[in-house]
């Protein structure tokens, strides 16, 4: 019979601007895992607009509620450069926390955050592929790895979005076991079958690099 393990407190803080997925793919994951509660975290309390502004999320708890959760996942997009760019509670308190935490992870630009708060200094990280000079100034060094993981130290980051799944469940496996992280991938059928090949840089090809840019300025 398997031992019922500790509670896990986990924290995602929620800020203006930040991606949706970055945040939701991990939390599918891991609300799942046996004793696990989820919080979301903020400065204050109410709702947070994600990067387009057409999704609301609720912040249910202040940073001060949750000093010393057991994991942090630090979500991305474009409002990370607003947080980096300035004194900001949500960078002291990653800082702050992670000196107790069983792990401290981003995903894809909340890895500036970590970078920001001290954390990956001297490091191997990842983040998306846009943003690798961003965690550079922060003393990483950037890597196109999916998801990088340095146990000793409590750290990992992933890089774009839908890579937040996969360092879920990875994360379930550090923090139950192997069998936990594959029933939770099965719980979500995580089985991702893409009809294109353009998840990255080097498959995607000038073409839909060029229509990318337009995109995304169009959303900024």
């Amino acid at each position: 019979m398997t031992d019922t393990p500790a509670p896990l407190r986990i924290a995602i803080p929620l800020f203006e601007h930040m991606t949706a997925l970055d945040a939701i793919g991990p939390y599918e994951v891991l609300q799942r895992l046996p004793g696990s509660s989820v919080t979301f975290v903020g400065v204050e309390t109410g709702e947070v607009r994600t990067d387009n502004g057409f999704l609301g999320l609720m912040v249910d708890a202040t940073l001060d509620d949750l000093p010393d959760p057991d994991v942090i996942v630090v979500p991305g997009g474009f409002g990370t450069r607003t947080l980096t760019a300035q004194a900001s509670p949500i960078i002291d308190w990653v800082r702050s926390a992670h000196d107790t935490t069983r792990f401290t992870t981003s995903v894809c630009t909340g890895s500036e955050v970590l970078g920001a708060a001290g954390l990956l200094d001297g490091l191997e990280a990842t983040t998306h592929w846009s943003a690798y000079d961003r965690i550079a100034a922060f003393g990483a060094t950037p890597t196109g790895t999916r998801v990088v993981e340095h146990l000793a130290a409590r750290v990992i980051t992933a890089a774009g979005v839908s890579s937040g799944i996969d360092m879920a469940l990875r994360l379930s496996e550090l923090l139950v076991d192997e069998v936990a992280a594959k029933a939770m991938q099965l719980m979500i059928e995580y089985d991702p079958q893409p009809p294109f090949d353009a998840g990255n840089v080097a498959a995607a090809g000038d073409d839909v690099m060029e229509r990318l840019i337009i995109y995304a300025a169009d959303r900024r």
